[in-house]
């Protein structure tokens, strides 16, 4: 009667353990997605009396991301002038991690990506700490468009930070904020 009562109750636990598992699954299955890439470039001039002094950004990425979980995430943010460039980039090797944001819209879907250790990313490129370990960038995803929201000086050379930009990803069309 006792091996019983114990082979009902490790059915019993079996059974709940594979529900749970199964809930979890089925929440990942239904999280919010996002799969992105993009690729975009905008010249202007610095100076608008002199056409010789253009500023030229390039952003290309790939982001893979279902609801927290980070399945895929690559961002290389550039700035060249005439004399030099300067730029920006994080990968799946950084760290990196997201969260789930609301944006206030029924529409649309946000995530805040940011990294496990900042100092450690920043150390693991070569750059010194004297730039800033902060870095939040975050992502809204309305229809087509895709708005990216950075603030990662941690993983900038000698930059400021990545290049805010808006981009329709039916179209490939991108737009650039100053």
């Amino acid at each position: 009667m006792m091996r019983l009562r114990v082979l009902l109750r490790a059915m019993l636990l079996a059974t709940l353990l594979a529900t749970l598992d199964g809930a979890a699954a089925a929440q990942t299955l239904l999280a919010p997605r996002l799969d992105a890439k993009f690729s975009c470039s905008l010249s202007k001039a610095q100076d608008a009396r002199r056409d010789d002094q253009r500023s030229t950004y390039a952003d290309s990425g790939e982001f893979h991301l279902r609801g927290d979980q980070v399945e895929g995430f690559r961002w290389e943010s550039s700035l060249f002038r005439s004399t030099h460039g300067f730029d920006c980039s994080i990968d799946d090797g950084d760290g990196v991690q997201a969260e789930l944001m609301a944006t206030g819209h029924a529409d649309s879907q946000g995530w805040r990506v940011r990294l496990r250790d900042a100092r450690a990313a920043r150390t693991q490129r070569g750059y010194d700490s004297d730039h800033g370990l902060n870095c939040s960038i975050r992502i809204i995803h309305a229809g087509d468009m895709l708005e990216i929201i950075p603030s990662c000086p941690a993983l900038c050379g000698s930059r400021e930070n990545f290049s805010a930009l808006t981009v329709n990803l039916k179209t490939g069309q991108c737009g650039y904020d100053d």
